[in-house]
């Protein structure tokens, strides 16, 4: 499939460089039920859209520093590196994107502060293996010392990241450390509007899928079959996997809250639908033509053009409804990606009731 069929033009001013305030005052595009219908609303009403026995399914993995300002030493040459963690490979090593990678390679040792170095395990083009002096929780405590929040590269490079980031970048789930984006549609929740759907009778169940500095990268391939996913770590407790079963059992739907939490639901559930207890690395790339199995509705942000993401959305209804909602979002000023406003994908199923 051509990568350039899920291309569109997004004017710059679009972009948010700050969440709503409050939370859930952001804007939210209804996408269906019925093809090419579009309804503009917003996150806080929810609770009138969803019904009693839906279930949303909530990423409560939690922002690590994860971008590292170092300096490789190669006998008498120094030189500066900007290092993005992606994917913790055990307690003292992680798989990382670097910057300028050229400057790295076997062998060279990098060092950050708070007394944290590194050694440069192996390099493939941008992506590298490094091996910490530090291990398990003393490593995590010397990466929050010595990195920087990592904001997506459309914020980063408008303006810098300071405090109030630290709180915004944060979901009210995130809980578990690991991730380097955020699951961004988990941005919206305050604590009234969870106490307005457990009110509607909506319930909630968690799941982790550790967000990797990967969600950021382009898709570089002219075609779908040449890209590759980078993989990321998730999991799905037995509880979480028999309450979702139980409440489609009873006739509920499974709300997916991002696409983080909905990637993770679709690696671990059957061909038949049943989901069970799952840990593990995920590089499942969802296009056109895939058949959901877990989830029945997804509430996410505006993405990317050309990105994984934005394939996603168009698998989940159509390429051309979703250009066509992207096209209305824009012409409506909806604020776009990680800090703007949300999109509800209602099931295509619904479409011909």
């Amino acid at each position: 499939m051509r990568v350039d069929i899920f291309d569109f033009e997004l004017p710059e001013e679009r972009i948010a460089l700050r969440p709503a305030r409050p939370r859930d005052a952001a804007r939210m595009l209804v996408v269906g039920p019925g093809k090419g219908h579009l309804e503009d609303a917003g996150v806080r009403d929810l609770p009138q859209i969803l019904k009693p026995g839906d279930v949303l399914v909530f990423n409560d993995t939690k922002v690590i520093p994860a971008r590292l300002r170092g300096t490789r030493k190669r006998e008498d040459a120094e030189a500066q590196v900007e290092i993005m963690l992606h994917l913790r490979l055990g307690p003292d090593r992680w798989k990382a994107f670097a910057r300028p990678a050229k400057r790295l390679k076997p062998g060279d040792r990098v060092d950050f502060t708070a007394g944290l170095h590194a050694l440069v395990e192996s390099r493939e083009g941008a992506e590298t293996v490094l091996q910490f002096s530090a291990s398990g929780p003393v490593l995590d405590t010397a990466i929050a010392a010595a990195g920087e929040l990592p904001l997506p590269p459309y914020i980063a490079s408008k303006r810098k990241t300071d405090e109030e980031d630290k709180e915004d970048y944060q979901t009210l789930f995130a809980d578990r450390p690991g991730a380097v984006a955020a699951p961004t549609a988990g941005l919206h929740f305050t604590p009234a509007l969870l106490d307005a759907l457990a009110g509607r009778g909506v319930a909630s169940a968690r799941v982790t899928l550790h967000v990797g500095a990967g969600t950021f990268l382009p898709v570089t391939a002219e075609d779908t079959d040449a890209h590759k996913m980078h993989a990321e770590w998730g999991e799905v407790s037995a509880e979480t996997a028999a309450k979702l079963n139980e409440a489609r059992a009873k006739g509920g739907r499974i709300v997916s809250v991002g696409t983080t939490s909905l990637r993770l639901l679709e690696s671990a559930v059957s061909e038949e639908g049943r989901l069970a207890a799952w840990s593990g690395e995920t590089d499942i790339f969802i296009t056109p033509g895939y058949r959901f199995k877990a989830v029945d509705i997804l509430m996410t942000n505006f993405h990317l053009p050309k990105s994984t993401l934005f394939m996603l959305v168009s698998a989940f209804r159509e390429t051309e409804e979703m250009k066509a909602a992207y096209a209305h979002a824009i012409g409506a000023q909806y604020r776009f990606y990680s800090y703007g406003d949300a999109c509800l994908l209602m099931p295509k199923e619904q479409d011909d009731e």
